[in-house]
């Protein structure tokens, strides 16, 4: 599925990141105004993103929106699912996660209710590469599936899935499925040093049960937990040097064995979503800057969603100003790392010393 360079040309800023291969909206007009919490999956067909769309966040109208990359170019949005209940009222839906099982299943998870406290989980499968999909599956009251990231399939097929929960404070804990989402075990909440502060986990493989989960929070800096048990048990979260300015975060353990992590790099100021930024990691805790995909002032740029396709390439799908599903491709062996350095934390280098 390898993206011609020339076309990013036509999208591309004045100042790419060395490595980016095309830059694009995935879709240009929708019958929504608002936009949301991308997700984005690689299918025999293609690529598929999903997002939800509607008047505004926590509208009752909020529906799971999906997009396919067909023949060079992504296909109109299509609602998919909805909040509607069986007594005629519609509840909004939220963060949509993809997931192509290797069974051949494209898995799309997504919540639906009044609010994150009191939401609850379902799942809905493709076999053709979403063009269509089944019923809807209602997960049991104490399980979510994965809440925002992707999950990722471990060596004996097991489906390991962040999830967290925000009434009463933010926990976070895991589950575990081995036959796609039909049948569930949770792991106990993760140690909590922070008293409910933590949710959304991005995955990122280690090796054989070994996972590291990279959470969002309210402290100002990106949290680690560990797994050696593939998700049975998981260490006390500890800070990253990576900034969080409460805001969702994605990873990807690439086949270099290299972690991949987007996020917003903005100090810690609580809620300020730009610029948004690539780190690259070989182990976790020792980060260099490798690209900055947004650093428009004053806009949001947030909830990224990163894979990596068969042919090697990153795809990074986020929303853009709320308005639009930003997908930007990277060839991850053309990136250029570097120190963080810079006092503004914008991951340029740095600024020459005053004389």
């Amino acid at each position: 599925m390898r993206f011609p360079f020339f076309l990013a040309l036509p999208f591309a800023l004045a100042a790419a990141s060395p490595g980016e291969v095309l830059r694009e909206f995935v879709y240009d007009s929708a019958p929504f105004p608002e936009c949301h919490a991308s997700t984005i999956a690689e299918t025999p067909g293609g690529l598929v993103a999903s997002w939800f769309g509607g008047t505004r966040e926590k509208h009752p109208d909020v529906g799971i929106w999906v997009a396919r990359h067909d023949a060079g170019h992504w296909s109109a949005p299509e609602e998919v699912a909805n909040g509607v209940q069986s007594d005629g009222r519609r509840l909004p839906c939220w963060n949509p996660v993809l997931h192509a099982a290797r069974s051949g299943e494209l898995l799309l998870f997504y919540k639906v209710g009044p609010s994150p406290d009191t939401w609850w989980g379902l799942l809905r499968t493709s076999r053709d590469n979403g063009r269509s999909w089944s019923a809807p599956i209602h997960f049991p009251r104490d399980i979510l599936g994965p809440v925002r990231n992707h999950p990722v399939e471990l060596g004996d097929g097991t489906l390991l899935c962040g999830s967290s929960t925000e009434d009463g404070g933010w926990k976070v804990h895991f589950e575990r499925t081995k036959d796609n989402g039909r049948n569930w075990e949770r792991s106990p909440s993760v140690p909590d040093p922070l008293h409910g502060e933590l949710i959304q986990p991005a995955l990122a493989v280690l090796g054989p049960d070994r996972v590291a989960a990279f959470c969002r929070s309210r402290h100002g800096a990106i949290y680690r937990t560990d797994t050696h048990d593939g998700g049975k048990s998981w260490s006390e979260p500890r800070p990253t040097s990576l900034p969080n300015p409460n805001s969702g975060i994605d990873a990807v353990t690439l086949r270099d064995g290299r972690i991949l992590l987007v996020y917003n790099h903005t100090g810690g100021l609580w809620g300020r979503r730009s610029p948004l930024n690539v780190a690259l990691s070989k182990d976790g805790d020792t980060w260099e800057a490798a690209a900055v995909l947004e650093d428009e002032p004053q806009r949001e740029f947030s909830y990224p969603a990163v894979i990596q396709t068969t042919d090697g390439l990153v795809h990074v799908a986020y929303t853009w100003k709320r308005k639009r599903i930003r997908h930007v491709v990277l060839d991850p062996s053309k990136l250029e790392p570097h120190p963080i350095r810079d006092w503004d934390h914008s991951l340029r280098p740095a600024r020459p010393a005053q004389p």
